[in-house]
């Protein structure tokens, strides 16, 4: 995907107040405290924080100056940011939020990888004092349309960020299904599943399947096929153009079922026939540091990297920028 990068935020309202929507994994540990924490320190700058209204009990935080409490539907209106507090499933409930609209989302990472995330529970404080400054960008993330037909009638339409993918509704059954590229079949396989990802989603249940890790910079599409049990069963990085589509057999033995980010399903029955095509949408994702794609992985995955010396490292005779030198947390 190519990134671009845009002016933060939406423009504000008539009224010139800065306004900040806060989401948080409520039933996560410490998520209350940060939320808090973020709550009050905005405040003190003089911004106006959003609370979901059915999260504000939970999050302990009232309606009061500089507090707002909202119902979901248009939450993001009038927003230059939103604040997701918690891990990528919190950041991927977010996405639905403010897809298509030009509000970016920064997400805090209160959970494991939290690959999606772009700070650390551990550096609030440095997130806080990065948006009353405006201390930030964003970037445009590819985005995948998904349609669904049964015969030639069209049954469901969604989308995702980081990925589609068909699986086997029950353990006992394996899934016949026939891939294709650009309208053309590519091959058949007894599966468990097929996931068709973005870069961003790489690093999920793309990864996860054995599927690659394509930077976010690449415009592209992937398609990884899940214990397959055929000769020619490779993960495939198609152009973002390209149309991937995955029949589900009319004589399978088993149903299928359609996750679109593990949060949206559609049932798949026998005959069911599922397309992907690059999403007229993007997500936008802030970005507090310029920090390589390669020093994320590393620090995200714990990569060993001891001994490493760059060829420019060593004629400069430092080290300035290894990758273990983590000042920047991502």
């Amino acid at each position: 995907m190519t990134s671009r990068e845009h002016p933060t935020g939406s423009e504000s309202p008539d009224d010139g107040v800065r306004r900040i929507l806060l989401l948080a994994h409520t039933g996560r540990e410490g998520a209350i405290a940060v939320a808090r924490q973020v709550v009050g320190a905005l405040q003190a700058h003089g911004l106006v924080v959003r609370v979901l209204a059915d999260e504000a009990g939970d999050l302990l935080v009232a309606a009061g100056e500089g507090v707002e409490l909202v119902a979901e539907d248009g939450a993001v209106d009038g927003c230059e940011l939103v604040v997701v507090l918690g891990g990528d499933g919190t950041i991927l409930r977010a996405a639905e939020l403010t897809r298509g609209t030009p509000t970016p989302l920064l997400g805090v990472n209160l959970g494991h990888v939290g690959f999606l995330a772009e700070a650390e529970g551990e550096d609030i404080e440095a997130t806080i004092e990065a948006i009353v400054a405006r201390r930030y960008t964003s970037e445009d993330r590819l985005t995948i349309d998904v349609a669904v037909y049964q015969g030639k009638e069209l049954v469901a339409s969604t989308w995702a960020l980081n990925e589609a993918s068909v699986e086997k509704a029950a353990r006992q059954r394996m899934l016949e299904v026939v891939v294709e590229v650009d309208g053309r079949p590519l091959s058949r396989w007894g599966c468990d599943g097929v996931v068709c990802a973005t870069p961003t989603g790489s690093t999920a249940y793309n990864f996860s399947a054995g599927g690659p890790v394509v930077w976010p910079t690449v415009d592209a599409l992937l398609m990884v096929p899940i214990s397959a049990h055929a000769l020619f069963a490779r993960p495939l990085v198609v152009g973002p153009d390209s149309v991937l589509a995955v029949e589900v057999l009319a004589r399978t033995e088993g149903a299928g079922v359609l996750w679109c980010d593990g949060r949206r399903t559609v049932d798949l029955p026998p005959g069911a026939r599922i397309e992907v095509r690059r999403g007229r949408t993007p997500v936008h994702l802030v970005r507090l540091h310029e920090a390589p794609f390669t020093d994320r992985l590393v620090a995200k995955f714990d990569l060993p990297v001891e001994g490493w010396r760059g060829s420019s490292e060593r004629r400069r005779g430092t080290g300035h920028n290894h990758p273990s030198h983590k000042a920047e947390r991502t």
